[in-house]
């Protein structure tokens, strides 16, 4: 795996969040630099990994009440950057952050892979949760 140095801050350029979540097709960030600086800044825990040469190539962010939930919002690993063990790296981070918290929960695209990488991680899917299935959901827009 290539050299990364993490770091915890919610301080970060406007350009790297942008250029970070554009690089990953998250138009809908990267359209409103404002509210995705304020996105971050006003997360709970932001965990974020750079290359060598300083680029911000990954990036988790979790909503919680340190308590009782952890709401994973974001996870990005630039396009350059994945199949190197980065997005695994940054979600242990998230998990080991709130290894007390019950409840860990997050919201993914429906692609190819996601389902394998998340149960990899020990999350599971609401509707295969046992003894009884979980339901999900969802409002988006205004």
């Amino acid at each position: 795996m290539p050299t990364f140095t993490f770091s915890e801050s919610k301080q970060l350029p406007r350009n790297d969040l942008v250029g970070l979540y554009s690089s990953v097709g998250w138009t809908a960030y990267a359209s409103d630099p404002a509210a995705l600086v304020r996105a971050v800044e006003q997360s709970s825990y932001v965990v974020t990994a750079r290359n060598s040469d300083g680029q911000l190539v990954g990036l988790a962010r979790v909503i919680s009440d340190d308590a009782t939930i952890c709401y994973l919002q974001d996870i990005l690993v630039s396009v350059s950057h994945q199949r190197a063990g980065l997005g695994k790296a940054l979600v242990e981070k998230v998990l080991k952050r709130y290894v007390h918290v019950r409840q860990k929960v997050l919201l993914t695209d429906d692609e190819p892979g996601q389902r394998a990488f998340y149960e990899s991680l020990g999350f599971i899917e609401g509707s295969d949760f046992s003894p009884t299935p979980l339901r999900t959901f969802v409002q988006i827009g205004g």
